[in-house]
């Protein structure tokens, strides 16, 4: 049977921003390399400005942000660039950036780097009747010293994708939608394949080596219209009827390296 392979690598620079394709990228112990090197912190509360409450942050998705420079080495501050609504762009050296994105944002924020401090956001429950505490407010912590929502890689194959279509023809499912690391073809695996690997180790390439931890249960997030993707709450309700609200998987790195697209992976 032919393995599965990485189909497409996707970065994050700046938290609950667009990101960025690429055809290759070095993986370290927190994930991909420059993946969430950015959040906006939200200067009133102190947590985190986080898509994840689209009534405060209504147009997280309307920002893309991108590197300069792509980055080389983890130990460095890289600068990214990011591009508003209307289409003009900052970079984070650029003094009145904060000001700019406050203004924009309509709240005071800072762009920032994680320290070794815990970070909270806040979550908003939909109000679905499928969903537990419904249209209410939560807060939640990043992993120590990191942006991440709960783990450092989120995996999401094309069998998944393949099927939430079948079982929501209406809704327009792309990958995009789901904001993964990595795209992960299998070519004879059909539904909610991910389900079967939590728990497993699997190498990428020739180097990298993740652990599944657990299903990516997914949130509000994955209803909000970003690029042409229209709002669609249907896609939240399916993978809850049909998943237990799950849409891929999370990992943690077992051991660093190099990755690009075509790679092929195996299970240990």
């Amino acid at each position: 049977m032919e393995n599965p392979k990485v189909v497409a690598v996707w970065r994050y620079p700046v938290k609950s921003m667009m990101g960025e394709e690429m055809n290759a990228c070095y993986v370290t112990l927190n994930g991909l390399l420059g993946d969430r090197a950015y959040a906006l912190m939200d200067m009133s509360t102190g947590k985190l400005a986080n898509a994840k409450n689209p009534r405060k942050w209504p147009n997280m998705f309307d920002y893309r942000a991108s590197f300069v420079e792509p980055p080389t080495n983890s130990n460095s501050v890289w600068d990214v660039r990011i591009t508003f609504p209307d289409g003009s762009t900052g970079v984070s050296t650029e003094k009145k950036l904060n000001d700019r994105l406050s203004e924009n944002l309509n709240r005071p924020v800072h762009l920032v780097t994680p320290t070794s401090n815990e970070v909270q956001f806040e979550e908003y429950i939909p109000d679905m009747d499928e969903l537990n505490n419904r249209n209410s407010v939560i807060s939640c912590a990043s992993p120590q010293g990191t942006f991440f929502d709960a783990a450092m890689v989120h995996l999401l194959t094309t069998a998944t994708i393949d099927h939430m279509r079948k079982l929501n023809p209406e809704s327009r499912i792309e990958a995009r939608r789901f904001r993964p690391n990595l795209v992960v073809e299998v070519p004879d695996g059909e539904g909610f394949i991910e389900n079967e690997w939590v728990g497993k180790t699997l190498r990428i390439g020739k180097e990298v080596r993740l652990q599944i931890e657990q299903p990516t249960v997914r949130c509000v997030m994955t209803t909000l219209p970003q690029g042409d993707l229209p709002k669609d709450t249907s896609v939240l309700r399916t993978a809850v009827k049909q998943n237990n609200g799950a849409i891929g998987v999370y990992a943690k790195v077992l051991q660093g390296g190099y990755i690009q697209r075509g790679d092929t992976i195996e299970f240990e």
